[in-house]
């Protein structure tokens, strides 16, 4: 067992209809549970945000899509979204839970944002995710999920950089494609030598 999917936060909030929808968001579940079959093994990760997080826009009583500055760097302002608990948190009906190995949740450090399934926005807290991977001789990981330019390209580029051989399946993603972030997420993941398929 040395192949893992890694599916990026298909979560209500982040499709069509949700707080923070991705264009197409939805597209992407059926085939994502189809490749699911094609793994040894299937992780999840879900954005678990507490209320009144800092990376919301509510919370500093800005525009939503605004900058800030973090002590940890620059930080997109948020709408209110994938709030512990409710509904908008879940992981989209469709998508085949129970085929999941393990489930990863990030972002519920109040003070902190976690884009990557790796590391939290100040990107040295670990999720835990690189030694459950390791002590699994996971050596080769495939992403798929939303969205391409944030969640998906922050975790593929973590990646690369611990080693591990990455494959992003464009086809099974969607990008919020916010102000170029998307053609900056594309060549950001190249040069660290993901794969995009």
């Amino acid at each position: 067992m040395t192949h893992a999917l890694l599916v990026i936060d298909v979560q209500n909030d982040f499709c069509p209809g949700g707080a923070l929808a991705v264009a197409g968001g939805d597209e992407i579940v059926a085939g994502i549970n189809t490749a699911m079959a094609g793994f040894e093994a299937v992780i999840l990760t879900q954005d678990w945000h507490p209320a009144g997080h800092s990376s919301f826009a509510s919370t500093h009583d800005a525009a939503p899509m605004s900058m800030t500055e973090m002590p940890y760097g620059p930080q997109v302002l948020w709408p209110d979204h994938c709030i512990q608990g409710t509904r908008g948190a879940a992981f989209h009906d469709q998508l085949h839970v129970d085929r999941a190995d393990l489930i990863i949740r990030k972002g519920y450090n109040p003070a902190i944002d976690s884009y990557s399934a790796f590391f939290e926005n100040d990107k040295t807290t670990p999720t835990g995710l690189e030694g459950y991977l390791r002590t699994r001789g996971i050596a080769t990981l495939t992403l798929v999920g939303l969205a391409t330019d944030f969640c998906v390209n922050y975790s593929a580029v973590d990646a690369a950089k611990l080693g591990f051989d990455v494959t992003v399946n464009m086809a099974l993603c969607r990008a919020i494609d916010f102000d170029g972030s998307l053609d900056a997420a594309k060549d950001g993941m190249a040069q660290a030598g993901v794969t995009l398929g």
